[in-house]
């Protein structure tokens, strides 16, 4: 599985609402200064996280985004399954059998199937606060490690 630079950029701006939440919105503009994001795409990724359910957005002057569940609640799993869709590693295998032309009953199957739960499994136990914890901090604008 490659993460892509949608999933990357997604769950930084995840990891700075979190650092953040409780605390009233964040402005986009900050979002993508501080995560170093292109702040046009930042915007579209904001839109495909609120429909997803996982962020707010709040118009006017002291308005932005936050996020509408603890960070602790949301896992990576369903950050990057609702940015980039399945984690299977193949397509065929989450198609029904009469939906495609590879056979279901094949050599193949049996590793895909466990890579993908392997990589379920791995994604889902950690939310974003975990890679909060995880980040360096910051200090006066610089990089503390």
């Amino acid at each position: 599985m490659r993460v892509s630079t949608r999933s990357d950029y997604g769950l930084r701006a995840l990891i700075e609402l979190a650092g953040h939440y409780g605390r009233g919105p964040l402005q986009s503009s900050e979002i993508a200064l501080r995560r170093h994001i292109p702040e046009q795409y930042l915007d579209q990724l904001l839109t495909s996280l609120r429909k997803s359910g996982f962020i707010r957005s709040v118009r006017g002057p002291s308005g932005g985004h936050e996020l509408v569940r603890p960070p602790q609640e949301i896992t990576v799993k369903e950050v990057i399954e609702a940015l980039e869709g399945t984690l299977s590693p193949v397509a065929w295998l989450d198609e029904p059998p009469e939906l495609t032309d590879h056979p279901h009953q094949c050599g193949q199957r049996e590793i895909w199937e466990r890579i993908r739960a392997a990589t379920s499994e791995i994604l889902e136990s950690y939310s974003v606060a975990d890679l909060l914890e995880r980040e360096p901090t910051a200090v006066s604008g610089r990089w503390v490690i």
